[in-house]
């Protein structure tokens, strides 16, 4: 891509997406469609003036490792390790149903290969942290303990998704499931989860301390900057997403994260408020590229909407989609029943995380066309409604 073409292309995005998010959002519906409706607009499904490439692929990257920081660092550890149990319950609910439902679907009623149904049943695991988070956000939520449940419910997702995904991989391209290649990664994530926020905690000490010996203007923003991608890098170097890396360095930032030897590192509340201004607008800046280029990815060009046989298959895996992951949010406790649906709808968009594990499928020669194109609707469906139905739910009373 030439330069010029660049500056236009980000222009495109960056003045696109803020002006349907404002759209969107003053007609009371959630600003992140918006974003999404952009990237729709610009990509192949309408215009075709802009395609996701490597440099915008990077950027979108930045965006939401930034975002999951932000989140990091805005969440109540009390409150997430609280949930620990009721996220991991769901989490692995919102895996073990979608992937078993999705596989048996396609395997036993629609007769497919066993690489095609693996994939599919991956697939459907998928839960979109990044979305979830800005509708939350959007509707004043992010801070209730349905908010913590979904956090630690996606962030558990999105590893066992990374693990899963090593597995169906091995599987598909040796025929043989490589079970020594599954451990290692699930037990360098595990160790990642375990040590670093450690880590990060000791590195934000001496990031507090030598605050007031800096000289130059920016100390705060390219610290931090520093900070969150070093442990991006080190999570999507064991094989974790990198998102994992850059929530762990904002929990250890937070206000509300201490260390057995907490004391040493009692925080500095007017420091915290300086990393939370300086980092926002960083923030609002690469987020919605985030959000454009998912939308530039679902390529609705592909889809052959006049085949009977597309509209029978799209309409049993969306239903699938939405129940497989809606159900499991009911086997936890909740002071409501609309709790329990705030929790599962929250669970339900696959966004970005679904179209990795389809992209992964249809370049490695494993999902043909037509199933491609399938789980493509099935993503934008799953993906779109969800966040109106949790504005509509939210016009209830919740409680936490």
């Amino acid at each position: 891509m030439e330069l010029d073409n660049f500056f236009l292309t980000l222009f495109l995005i960056l003045i696109l997406s803020r002006i349907l998010g404002e759209i969107f959002a003053r007609y009371g519906i959630p600003s992140v469609l918006g974003e999404l409706s952009a990237g729709v607009l610009l990509g192949s499904s309408v215009l075709g003036i802009v395609q996701p490439n490597e440099i915008l692929k990077i950027l979108a990257e930045i965006g939401i490792i930034l975002l999951l920081f932000e989140v990091g660092l805005e969440t109540d550890f009390e409150r997430l390790k609280d949930a620990g149990v009721k996220s991991f319950v769901v989490a692995i609910l919102g895996v073990i149903f979608p992937f078993s439902l999705g596989f048996a679907l396609s395997y036993f009623l629609f007769d497919l290969s066993m690489n095609i149904s693996l994939f599919i049943g991956g697939t459907m695991t998928a839960t979109s942290i990044g979305i979830t988070l800005r509708v939350l956000r959007d509707i004043d939520m992010e801070k209730t303990n349905i908010a913590q449940i979904v956090i630690g419910a996606a962030v558990i997702d999105d590893i066992i998704g990374i693990i899963l995904l090593v597995f169906i991989y091995d599987f598909s391209t040796a025929s043989e499931v490589s079970y020594q290649h599954t451990l290692e990664v699930a037990g360098m994530i595990f160790a990642f989860l375990i040590f670093a926020p450690l880590f990060a905690k000791v590195i934000s000490y001496f990031i507090f301390k030598y605050h007031a010996q800096s000289r130059l203007p920016g100390y705060m923003p390219t610290i931090i900057i520093s900070l969150i991608l070093f442990f991006a890098y080190l999570s999507h170097h064991i094989g974790a997403p990198a998102i994992l890396g850059s929530f762990v360095a904002g929990v250890a930032l937070s206000r509300r994260f201490f260390l057995p030897f907490g004391v040493l590192l009692r925080k500095n509340e007017k420091l915290i408020d300086e990393v939370q201004s300086s980092m926002t607008p960083i923030i609002q800046i690469f987020t919605p590229i985030f959000f454009v280029v998912v939308g530039l990815s679902m390529d609705l060009s592909v889809i052959d909407f006049s085949s009977a046989s597309f509209w029978l298959m799209s309409s049993a895996f969306i239903f699938l989609g939405f129940f497989s992951k809606f159900i499991g949010a009911f086997f936890i406790f909740q002071h409501s029943i609309r709790n329990n649906a705030m929790i599962g709808i929250s669970m339900i968009p696959r966004g970005e995380v679904g179209l990795i594990f389809a992209e992964m499928g249809r370049v490695n020669g494993v999902l043909p066309n037509d199933i491609y194109a399938i789980l493509i609707f099935v993503i934008v469906i799953t993906t779109v409604v969800p966040p109106f139905l949790l504005k509509k739910y939210f016009k209830f009373e919740c409680v936490g």
